[in-house]
Order: C-alpha cells, then sequence, then structure tokens
C-alpha cells in the first residue's frame, strides 16, 4: 500500500466499511458493565473487580498471559452472569447493537447453551433467550440506520459429551436463526474426532458446521476437522501454515522478519512457497480459515499483526476471514481488527475488501442471500471509500 492510501485510510474510513464476522463468541463479547449489572441482579459474587473500567483491564490483561488454557478461563464470569433469560436477552440484543455500531452488517455469533443451564434453563430455553435477543438488538440497530442481518452457531464443548444434542438442537432451530454449530473448548487432548456422531448426523441432515481447529494445536487437530469431520471452515486455523515452506525452510522455523516480509515477496514472485498436500487441500477446496488477529497475538498464536499469518495466507491465495473472536477478553472490534492490520501490515482497501468478501462467500446462509449482501452493501459500501 502506498503512502497517499496509508494517510487515506484513517480509522473514521475503516469504521464506516461494511463488515462481516463470522467468528465471534457471544459470551467473549458481553460489556463490562453489563456484566457488573448482571452480576448484582443475579447475585454473582466471584468478579475480580466492581467497577467497568478495572474489570475491562482485568479481562484484558488475564487474556494477554499468552496461555489459551488460561484465555478460557475469563470465562468464567460471562458465563457466570449468563445464567437467566433475561441476562442471555441482554447479552445478545447488545451484542447485535454493539456489532451494527462498529459497521458489521452480517454476524454469525457461537455460544454453547450446555454452559447457561446452571440455574434451570433448558437448552432451548438458552437458545430461545438468545435468538430473542439478537431480534431485538437487530431491530434497535435497524431503527438507528444501521441494519444487520444477525444469526447464531451453537458451540458444543470439546471436553464434554453434549455434542450430538446440541447438534440435533442447530438442526430444529435452522429455520429460525441457528444457521450452524461449532465445537470449542481447549484443542490438546480433544481431538475432533470425538465428536463424530455429531458431525455425521449434521451431515445427514444437510447442515452447516465450522470447527476450532488450527489455533493452539497443529495440523492433527485440522486434518481431523477437515478429512474424518468434514468441517467447512476452520476456527482460527492458521496453523494450517505448518505445513508450508518457503525456499525450503519450514513456516514455523522463520524468524519474525521474515515472517513480515513474506506476503510481499509473494505477491513479486520472489518466493519459492510450497503447499504440504494438507494445505493445499485447504486451499483448493476453498476452505473458509475463521482468522482473529488480536486474539492470536493474546493466546500466542501469532507473534505480532506485522507478521500475523493472515497477510501471507491471504497473498497466497487462502480463503481468509476477518473475525474479533472475544470482544471483551481481547479489546477489540472488527474496526480495531481492521485498523490494526492498516497500521502494522500495510493492509489496503483492496485487502479489507477481500476478506470481508471470503466471509460472506462462506456464511451459513443461503447463496442467493450471501450474494445480495455482497452486491447491495458489501461492494457499494467499498465503491463509497474509494470515491
Amino acid at each position: 500500500m502506498d503512502e497517499t492510501a496509508a494517510r487515506a485510510l484513517t480509522q473514521d474510513v475503516v469504521a464506516a466499511l461494511p463488515k462481516v464476522v463470522l467468528h465471534d463468541h457471544l459470551d467473549g463479547g458481553v460489556r463490562p458493565a453489563t456484566v457488573l449489572e448482571l452480576a448484582r441482579k443475579t447475585g454473582y459474587d466471584a468478579l475480580p473487580a466492581d467497577d467497568a473500567e478495572t474489570l475491562a483491564r482485568w479481562f484484558r490483561d488475564s487474556a494477554d498471559s499468552g496461555s489459551l488454557v488460561r484465555y478460557l478461563e475469563t470465562f468464567e464470569h460471562t458465563v457466570g452472569v449468563m445464567q437467566t433469560r433475561d441476562a442471555i436477552v441482554r447479552v445478545a440484543a447488545e451484542c447485535a447493537e454493539d456489532h451494527a455500531a462498529d459497521g458489521v452488517v452480517y454476524a454469525e455469533v457461537r455460544f454453547a447453551p450446555e454452559l447457561h443451564i446452571e440455574k434451570g434453563l433448558a437448552l432451548t430455553e438458552v437458545v430461545d433467550a438468545v435468538l430473542e435477543g439478537f431480534r431485538r438488538g437487530a431491530e434497535r440497530a435497524a431503527e438507528q440506520g444501521r441494519p444487520i442481518v444477525m444469526r447464531a452457531l451453537l458451540t458444543a464443548m470439546r471436553h464434554a459429551a453434549k455434542s450430538v444434542e446440541i447438534a440435533e438442537l442447530a438442526v430444529a432451530y435452522r429455520d429460525q436463526g441457528v444457521a450452524g454449530f461449532d465445537i470449542a473448548g481447549a484443542e490438546a487432548g480433544f481431538p475432533p474426532t470425538r465428536h463424530l456422531d455429531a458431525f455425521e448426523y449434521l451431515r445427514r441432515e444437510n447442515a452447516h458446521f465450522t470447527i476450532h481447529a488450527g489455533e493452539a494445536f497443529g495440523l492433527p487437530s485440522i486434518w481431523e476437522a477437515i478429512q474424518y469431520c468434514g468441517a467447512e471452515r476452520l476456527g482460527h486455523g492458521v496453523r494450517i501454515t505448518d505445513d508450508i515452506t518457503i525456499d525450503g525452510v519450514a513456516y514455523p522455523e522463520l524468524d519474525e522478519p521474515a515472517r513480515a516480509a513474506l506476503p510481499e515477496r509473494v505477491r513479486a514472485g520472489e518466493a519459492d512457497v510450497r503447499l504440504g498436500r494438507l494445505a493445499a487441500f485447504v486451499r483448493d477446496r476453498r476452505i473458509a480459515l475463521e482468522v482473529c488477529p488480536i486474539s492470536n497475538l493474546q493466546t500466542g498464536a501469532a507473534l505480532s499483526l506485522r507478521s500475523h499469518p493472515i497477510s501471507f495466507l491471504l497473498a497466497l491465495g487462502f480463503r481468509v476471514a476477518l473475525s474479533t473472536d472475544n470482544r471483551l477478553m481481547s479489546d477489540t472490534s472488527m474496526t480495531k481488527e481492521m485498523t490494526g492490520l492498516v497500521s502494522e501490515a500495510g493492509w489496503g482497501l483492496d485487502d479489507l475488501e477481500k476478506v470481508t468478501v471470503n466471509a460472506m462467500k462462506s456464511a451459513f446462509i443461503p447463496f442467493d442471500e450471501r450474494l445480495a449482501i455482497i452486491m447491495d452493501v458489501i461492494k457499494p459500501g467499498f465503491a463509497a471509500a474509494r470515491a
């Protein structure tokens, strides 16, 4: 990106762009003030701070540990205050409003129903509450001139045994706002094939699903997710770079400056890049990578935004989609993710538009609806930014 374009691509310009989110956790995006208010209302007394600013800082600092396991521990508090219908409806409504305010026009937000039944809610009541919240939030956003399409992904926890039940819920609700299924949680020791029955059921039912793979764990996790389970998308998936060599050197062996230089070298045809069988399959089959850069820095899956593999993978032609993961823990938004890549990795409007269109192409809604959002919302939005 040249210097003039860099100056023109300000935060205000990026904030106004249409955005698409495929990988966003409901319990990872609660407003700090809402966490406090819900804790008081529901009697949850384990919060580590009693004011919104300090609480927000605690979530961010705890998530900055560099450990995925420690990162996941922060969810005990958000899940802890989301155990009543009213609380879940409120969090879901605010999620829709916050995304819309950030310029998001389509969002798939995931949550694990099994984590919200500690106070007696049934799994169906949890799903109903989230969908009601999305409806309310989308309606309020539309009234403010920020239309957004909200869809839910139902997540099963990898270490638990409810995946078939959650998959059945996803199918039962697929005409009511649930777009698909996911599994999440610590990857190491909990391979996706533990839930093969759920994935086989979903495939028989012509249902969509994504799988967290290739974040903290490498190629075996990705291979199982795709070849055994049949994943259409990969949650994160950045460790696919483990199957790529550059000038005879495996990607993981490159230092940070070498990684940062790769996108330009690829575009200039100066790097001898060889994809292994799995990496080639992922690229050839257009399996979307739901990449969340700032979250990856926190969990140690990437070294910096400047050298984050998202730019390299995009230059190689992988179907890369940009997302937020957990907006509270990462203190992020789609605008922050985009501006970070602009300022640190030299991204321009073409790059931002590419990942946005990529995400919409891989959304779990019908083709005609995807195409309408691309042609009627995304393309005009980026054209206006170039005018």
